[in-house]
């Protein structure tokens, strides 16, 4: 991961000042993708890109240790190796960008990655995820507790209900909270944004983010009914472009929700690299929350390589 987003002081004036051209974020985000993607090698490189951004995620009441880990296996060995191989990639230590779990099941996670000595990081999602509706009290201990079985990047979620009633102060002081208890940790701070109402929300959520020093902003939770959508990314990749432009300090982005297709991470590859540049190309500024888009990709890679698509056997579960 990138350098830590210090924050800085809560700018209200800027906050307040926000407004979104609503026309415009849809009119953009349909050029994006009306894009032409690239074909043969060009998109097998760009989908290889792509695996190395995926924070591979397990979220589900009956995740156990034995699903925990061979989610760490297929994390640390994404793309089958023979596949690899062929492409001249077998040795570039091609790997996801972290495991994602849920905090009781990081020591899980930690355990298995160590015991294949891989030094791939560990996030949790914490925080009362996914509603976010539990005491302040709980939710920095979820974070600390998380952090103390190992979790090196904490996904937090944030309290809508302070976001829709324009509590920018009350929002920006309880990410600040969760921020210390994160300690050495990377904070990711999910929007959720499904649940924000409006376009100007969503900006003026992400700055407040930034400022309380989020290391990144991600879209969802991907258990609300609108996840990550082009339009609602722009908008939030606009606000790091203006927090970068007036701080220096260049924060992530993460979309998460929804993404399964491997034509639709290419797309995401794409709106990061014209919006934000070749430098939020890596995924210690861009990550995709993902659980099934793995899978789809490495169905593509093996097209690519044999010229046929696989059938169910003959790819490794994710």
């Amino acid at each position: 991961m990138s350098a830590r987003n210090p924050g800085m002081h809560l700018d209200l004036e800027w906050v307040s000042k926000v407004r979104v051209n609503t026309q415009a974020v849809l009119k953009r985000a349909q050029q994006i993708q009306g894009r032409k993607v690239a074909k043969k090698q060009w998109q097998a490189a760009w989908l290889l890109k792509a695996v190395t951004c995926i924070d591979l995620t397990t979220l589900a009441g009956d995740d156990t240790p034995s699903n925990v880990h061979r989610l760490c296996m297929k994390a640390t060995r994404p793309i089958r190796h023979d596949l690899l191989k062929s492409m001249d990639m077998h040795d570039k230590g091609i790997t996801t960008a972290a495991v994602c779990v849920y905090p009781s099941r990081v020591a899980d996670a930690v355990k298995s990655l160590k015991a294949a000595n891989s030094s791939l990081p560990v996030a949790s999602v914490a925080t009362g995820f996914p509603a976010g509706q539990t005491p302040l009290k709980t939710r920095l201990e979820e974070v600390r507790l998380a952090v103390k079985d190992g979790a090196t990047e904490i996904d937090i979620v944030i309290n809508r209900t302070l976001a829709l009633t324009g509590q920018w102060a009350a929002l920006y002081d309880e990410i600040r909270q969760f921020r210390e208890a994160c300690e050495d940790a990377h904070m990711k701070t999910i929007l959720a944004v499904g649940e924000l109402g409006t376009f100007t929300n969503v900006y003026k959520a992400s700055l407040v983010s930034m400022m309380a020093g989020s290391d990144f902003i991600k879209t969802s939770t991907g258990k609300e009914s609108v996840n990550a959508t082009y339009p609602i990314a722009i908008v939030m990749v606009r606000a790091i472009r203006d927090y970068y432009l007036r701080t220096g300090h260049k924060v992530g982005f993460k979309p998460a929700g929804g993404i399964r297709t491997a034509q639709e991470s290419v797309v995401w590859l794409t709106l990061m690299k014209e919006e934000l540049g070749d430098e939020w190309l890596d995924p210690h500024l861009f990550r995709l929350g993902a659980s099934s888009l793995l899978a789809d990709i490495e169905r593509q890679i093996y097209h690519y390589v044999t010229g046929r698509y696989p059938a169910y056997h003959e790819l490794p579960m994710a």
